[in-house]
Order: C-alpha cells, then structure tokens, then sequence
C-alpha cells in the first residue's frame, strides 16, 4: 500500500504540534557531537511519526535521524527528520521543522516540510508541482548572480574538517546581495521553491535533511543536483546544491572550482 500526499501533511501538522507545544520548555539536551544536539522532544516527534507510519504502512523501509534504520520493504521509503533545527529548537529560536517524505523504487514521490511556528506547509508529489498552504511555488525568475539572495548550512565537524564551507560562504557573500544560514536545509530548501532565496548549496547533509525538501525545490522549477552535478544525490549524501536554472551553472562552476 502506498501513501498519499495527504497522510505526510497529516503527520508532519500532528508532529509540527508536539513541537510547538514544547518550544520555549526547558529541554533535556544530549551531545551526539560537540556542537550536534538532540533534545527529548527530537525523540517524541520521532516516535509520533514512525509509529503511524509502521501502523499504517506496515512493512516499508524508514531512514530516520535519530534511529536510523528500521529495516522493511526498500521498494517502500521513508525518509523522516523529526525536528530539523535542532539547535535553533533548544536556544528558543523559532526556525525550525518537520520534514517526510516517500520513496517508491528508490524515487522520491512525497514530500512534505511543516514550519510548525509559521504554520506553513510545504508540499510536493513528484510530476504535480509544489504547494505552500494550497499556493503554487516557483522559483526565483533572478537572472543575474549579483541581485541574487543565497542560503547555506555548515556541517557539525566544521570545528575539525577542512571542508567547513567557510571558503565558499566568503567567495559568494562577495559576489551576491548576501549569504543566509537559517539552520534547517529542509526550510531552506522550501524557501527557495517559494523565490524567497535564489539559490542553496550545502557540502555535508544527510538524506533526510534533503529528501523532502529536494523534491518540493525541483518541483518548483529548480535544478537540483550534488556538487558533481548528478541528480541521483540521495545515493551521494555529502552535497547538494538548489538553484533556479538561470543560476544553477553559475553556482556550480565556483562549488566545482572551475572559476
């Protein structure tokens, strides 16, 4: 049995509410890293969600963030960020979301992100386009690289590796109206199928961080790729990079090094 687009909203508005019922509480707050947190109400979304999803769908596959693997049908996929924005989430900073979305055959055909404190829901099914609250998205129509708004994220080994992003969050401050890191890829990702910004790119994500908001970006009209340039970036989860295709070979040539 396959999901439709409507049991994801369903799960991401009833998760998006254990999470603004929390916000703003004292939290139980565990180091995964130095600087990767995960707090108790990570963990109750978490639950919420694959428990309905085992309970409806019995037998699929689900990839979470703070479980992992739950073994099931690979033909059938989830991929579930319970809380993306963690550390946004437990400073009392209210950028912060839930993100699912459905694989069938190793494809991603649902995805939904839930801005519980926006109360905005991002929706896509592949082939159908991308919605916010039932109004069509489209990306940014920005044509020129200078009058363009970027979003980006750092990874949280940023302390120790040498691919921190810092090189190439300076070279396109100083070649753009400005560089944004909101702190949730999934809300990124969105903000650039609704124009908001122009263009994301990220060296160090994982498929939940993407999967959701990867499809609603693309359904949008956004190019969407790894650092390679290959579509196929859920199989390489280390990059990703979302433009409009007026900006997408541009932003790619600097990330590639090729200018």
């Amino acid at each position: 049995m396959k999901p439709a687009l409507s049991n994801l909203e369903r799960l991401a508005r009833q998760a998006g509410e254990l999470l603004h019922l929390g916000y703003e509480h004292e939290h139980q707050v565990d180091y995964k890293d130095v600087i990767d947190l995960v707090t108790e109400v990570d963990r109750q979304s978490e639950a919420f969600i694959l428990g309905e999803i085992q309970r409806l769908f019995p037998g699929h596959q689900i990839v979470s963030e703070e479980i992992g693997l739950v073994p099931g049908r690979q033909v059938d996929q989830w991929y579930v960020d319970p809380l993306d924005g963690t550390t946004n989430y437990a400073h009392g900073i209210p950028i912060f979301t839930v993100s699912i979305a459905y694989a069938r055959n190793g494809v991603v055909t649902l995805g939904v992100v839930y801005d519980p404190m926006r109360d905005e829901l991002f929706a896509a099914e592949r082939g159908q386009g991308a919605w916010c609250n039932g109004r069509r998205l489209q990306v940014s129509r920005v044509t020129e690289f200078q009058r363009s708004l970027l979003v980006t994220g750092f990874p949280y080994d940023a302390w120790s590796t040498p691919q921190n992003n810092l090189e190439y969050f300076g070279r396109f401050t100083r070649m753009t109206q400005g560089v944004r890191r909101l702190g949730s890829a999934a809300l990124d990702l969105c903000y650039v199928a609704a124009g908001r910004f122009d263009g994301f790119w990220e060296l160090s994500l994982k498929p939940w961080d993407m999967a959701a908001g990867g499809l609603i970006a693309a359904e949008a009209g956004a190019i969407v790729t790894n650092l390679d340039g290959q579509s196929e970036y859920l199989t390489h989860p280390c990059s990703l990079l979302a433009a409009p295709p007026s900006l997408h070979a541009k932003m790619l040539e600097i990330l590639s090094g090729k200018v």
